[in-house]
């Protein structure tokens, strides 16, 4: 007689503590030794999937999960808030190129995840999240702590499951890794009923698909092509605008030989960045909203424009009637739906831009008619750089981007929060390839920097990893610097401190008669006793003298650090494109 578990007839009294042992008779010895748990079950088909860590945060609907993970055949990193989880799995995904696998218990620790399912989603960025619900007889029910996922997820997943046989766990975290890493990556959801965590079953982790709805263009076809190269042929002033895509594909190396074959000039987007080396010559810097004068011209004056694996989105072209008004525009993007999207193109090119820049390998050269539009570039770049006055009261922040540049020699993980300063990084730090800069593009999610940073440094613990934050920001997420200690992680924290909301001021100041409605912070914690409490040590940076000494402190010192920068809360992010003009009319250059 072996004892299996199955679930009493549905109905509203049953919960999972309902769940009962019955007699069978007729299991084989073979089928009994290989039955196990869900939740068993499910950990196996994470170790199919080759998942090294889970960011999690345990609950009560998730305890069969957990009890699990306490034999620890993966490594679990315990955040100390849901949203905290998203993020790191979102630096995770950014930096290793593998799914961030996210656990967290039910309703409310599920809804906490939203927001970063939902940056994970604009950025293109593949996470598989389990969410913990209510047992299977309780959904719909207004269970403790229930709350319908699949509808909240919905519009910012690529797709999402519920788990109602427990048989099917295999093929369901098979497919949503599948699902979340190929084509335009991005988050799947998976919900998790308590039940399932405890039912048995003899199922097998798989390797087998059956998506036929789920469609991967990846190739190019040869009469699109033949049509660009026709357009290369043409072209005396063209334009590479290289997106996110590029990194994504680690097309980074054809990109290079590609333009410098051919002599484009390249502009990035801000999450295209490392697309490039910054100082490869045909780099003119990011485009749009606070790109560089260079940059912007080109867009402008350019008569084709290639654009790699970019939405066009309104940092970039905030007047798409004007937005490179003089060029054949040629859309090279994944996802088929970005195309024509917001700015109308010539020829659109739904694949992956790896395979695109390999096939135009074999165009016909013609660089020598393109000299003089390098050198106008050239010239452009050289009148207006990104430039900044010293100050004798406050630190710049741009010299201290840029030094940290050279003490890590444009090698580290840069990731960072939302405002200023990542615009300041943007302009400033030296990146060289794909996976060093780790933001929130799309979604612009404060709090996104220092739980990024640790989902960074866990996927490539040799590198250094910098996180540069802003003082408002870095209050939405602090906490989860409670977890560098207790698990050996090594970043620096750079607090770029002004004492406001920067972004949100530096816009009143322009366009809102210098109302400062709620920007300014009136009274601040003590960073560095923060930090302390956390046994992370801190520096403090309030004259512009001890700035490069300092840094290098910081930077020696083996272990994490808070480097709380002191900088005017007037400084602002210059130049500036303002929203609804179009990109030849910036303001603030020199």
């Amino acid at each position: 007689m072996v004892k299996q578990k199955t679930v009493t007839e549905p109905d509203m009294s049953v919960s999972i503590e309902d769940v009962t042992y019955v007699e069978s008779e007729t299991l084989e010895a073979e089928t009994v030794a290989a039955m196990r748990s869900g939740s068993e079950l499910l950990v196996e088909a994470l170790i199919n999937e080759d998942v090294d860590f889970i960011f999690g945060y345990p609950g009560g609907a998730v305890l069969p999960l957990y009890d699990t993970f306490y034999d620890g055949k993966i490594k679990h990193i315990l955040a100390r808030h849901e949203q905290g989880a998203t993020h790191a799995a979102e630096g995770y995904a950014r930096v290793s190129g593998k799914p961030g696998v996210v656990v967290v218990t039910s309703g409310p620790g599920a809804t906490n995840t939203i927001t970063g399912i939902a940056d994970a989603y604009s950025d293109s960025l593949p996470l598989v999240v389990f969410t913990g619900q209510v047992a299977t007889p309780g959904i719909g029910k207004d269970a403790f702590q229930e709350a319908d996922l699949l509808s909240m997820t919905t519009p910012i997943t690529k797709h999402n499951y519920q788990v109602t046989d427990v048989n099917e766990i295999p093929k369901i975290v098979h497919e949503a890794f599948h699902i979340a890493n190929t084509g335009r990556k991005g988050p799947v959801v998976i919900d998790f009923p308590k039940d399932m965590g405890v039912l048995s079953t003899n199922a097998d982790v798989t390797n087998d698909l059956d998506l036929p709805g789920y469609n991967e263009v990846q190739t190019p076809h040869p009469s699109d092509i033949d049509q660009l190269k026709q357009y290369l042929a043409a072209s005396q002033k063209p334009v590479v605008l290289a997106g996110a895509g590029i990194n994504h594909a680690k097309a980074n190396a054809l990109l290079n030989d590609f333009v410098t074959q051919q002599q484009i000039p390249v502009v990035t987007t801000l999450l295209g960045l490392g697309a490039i080396p910054y100082d490869h010559p045909l780099f003119l810097g990011m485009g749009g909203m606070h790109g560089s004068y260079a940059s912007n011209m080109a867009l402008t004056e350019c008569d084709l424009l290639i654009n790699f694996g970019s939405r066009f989105d309104d940092r970039l072209a905030s007047k798409p009637d004007e937005f490179a008004p003089n060029a054949t525009i040629v859309h090279v993007d994944i996802d088929p739906s970005e195309i024509n999207k917001i700015v109308n193109t010539d020829l659109g090119i739904v694949a992956n831009c790896k395979d695109v820049l390999s096939a135009l390998m074999t165009a016909e050269n013609h660089a020598a008619q393109r000299e003089d539009w390098v050198k106008t570039c050239h010239a452009n770049k050289k009148a207006q750089p990104f430039s900044y006055k010293a100050d004798d009261t406050f630190s710049k922040p741009q010299r201290a981007i840029e030094y940290i540049g050279e003490l890590t020699d444009g090698d580290a993980i840069v990731t960072t929060d939302v405002g200023q300063h990542q615009m300041w990084v943007a302009q400033y730090y030296p990146f060289k390839t794909y996976g060093q800069l780790v933001t929130s593009g799309g979604l612009g999610t404060m709090g996104f920097g220092i739980p990024a940073a640790i989902g960074a440094k866990l996927a490539h613990p040799e590198k250094t990893v910098v996180a540069f934050v802003g003082d408002g920001g870095f209050q939405m997420t602090n906490q989860e610097m409670a977890i560098l200690n207790e698990y050996e992680i090594d970043i620096k924290i750079v607090l770029v401190n002004n004492g406001t909301l920067g972004m949100v001021k530096q816009w009143q100041d322009k366009f809102f008669n210098q109302r400062f409605s709620h920007s300014v912070f009136n009274d601040q914690p003590d960073f560095l006793k923060l930090a302390a409490a956390y046994g992370v040590k801190g520096y403090l940076i309030d004259q512009p003298a001890q700035l490069e000494t300092t840094l290098q402190a910081a930077f020696k010192h083996d272990g994490a650090a808070l480097i709380d920068i002191r900088i005017s809360p007037g400084e602002p992010v210059t130049p500036m494109v303002p929203s609804g003009k179009a990109n030849h009319e910036m303001e603030g250059l020199l």
